[in-house]
């Protein structure tokens, strides 16, 4: 039977209206089972911290467990596919962080496009990284510290979390603005390069902040300085590295990705919660003690943190000319 064009246009809209309240209906039941976030580093180390204080959040206010899976490899990228390859469905996320930015250049042949392939959802916050040698090394400030390396060239070993991770990136960069010559020594994920650090196995390390303010504060790692463009309220007696490197400037941001195509609703409703989260006075409380700095803001916003970043180390890595392992 041919239907007359205004009632199949009716019946048409009249369709469409009860997908989109159906769908409207569904996200806002979301979740109704466990969340997974994947988590593309080992335990220990920052991104792990920042997942287990976020997915405890969410499970709290959303009324569903938030299961932090650790996927280590490639730098992330295992994780990130892990994730680019899950049904869009909101109950696989991405603890995205700034080696995603960076394995867009580092990395030639990927499964995925990390921009175009993961939604952004939300930004939690960002940490300096902290630049910090054993307290046996002789440098005690960060203009000792180059002269020493300047003085002895090819002999400091600077240990990273693997190649391309934001203890390596940060290292890179400080080698290009201070113009002096480390080796670099990539571990398999921050936690082992961190432990090496603490035994004096290498001499100087760019970790994370969450991971290193407690050995700093307790006289087990000196700090030389923290990579933000500014001082750290949590460590305030330590110097920016710009203040002797001028413009140098490398932050480790964390936020949270899903699949593309995960439906509008849920990403907002995500959105929403997170950004409550980071207005949470205990929440913000702990995240200020880790020595981080809330970075709330739209999925457009993560969006545009992410292109920015892909664009500043895509130039480092060009000019260290650094190949993945």
């Amino acid at each position: 039977m041919k239907l007359p064009r205004r009632q199949f246009l009716h019946l048409a809209t009249g369709a469409a209206a009860l997908q989109a309240v159906s769908r409207f209906a569904w996200a806002q039941a979301y979740p109704t089972r466990p969340v997974r976030i994947v988590v593309g580093f080992p335990p220990g180390g920052g991104a792990d911290i920042t997942a287990r204080l976020i997915g405890q959040w969410l499970a709290e206010r959303l009324g569903q467990p938030f299961i932090i899976e650790n996927r280590p490899g490639a730098g992330g990228n295992m994780a990130t596919e892990t994730v680019v390859r899950a049904p869009a469905d909101g109950y696989t996320l991405l603890l995205a962080t700034t080696p995603n930015a960076v394995n867009a250049t580092l990395y030639e042949k990927l499964n995925f496009n990390f921009v175009r392939d993961i939604a952004p959802v939300a930004t939690i916050y960002y940490v300096p990284n902290v630049m910090a040698v054993h307290p046996s090394f002789p440098a005690k400030t960060i203009l000792e510290f180059i002269a020493y390396s300047k003085s002895n060239p090819g002999k400091v070993n600077m240990g990273s979390g693997g190649i391309g991770a934001p203890m390596h990136m940060s290292g890179e960069l400080f080698k290009i603005m201070a113009g002096v010559d480390l080796v670099h020594v990539p571990y398999r994920g921050a936690g082992l390069a961190l432990t090496d650090l603490l035994a004096g196995q290498v001499q100087v390390s760019f970790p994370t902040m969450p991971s290193t303010i407690e050995h700093v504060r307790t006289g087990k790692l000196r700090a030389l300085g923290v990579t933000t463009a500014t001082r750290a309220d949590a460590l305030p007696q330590v110097p920016a590295v710009g203040e002797f490197v001028p413009t140098y400037e490398s932050s480790t941001w964390f936020g949270i990705g899903a699949p593309k195509n995960t439906p509008a609703e849920i990403v907002s409703k995500l959105n929403e919660a997170i950004n409550a989260a980071l207005a949470d006075r205990k929440l913000n409380a702990r995240l200020a003690d880790l020595g981080g700095t809330v970075l709330a803001g739209s999925p457009m916003d993560f969006g545009k943190l992410v292109a920015d970043e892909t664009e500043k180390w895509g130039k480092v890595i060009r000019a260290a000319n650094i190949k993945p392992e």
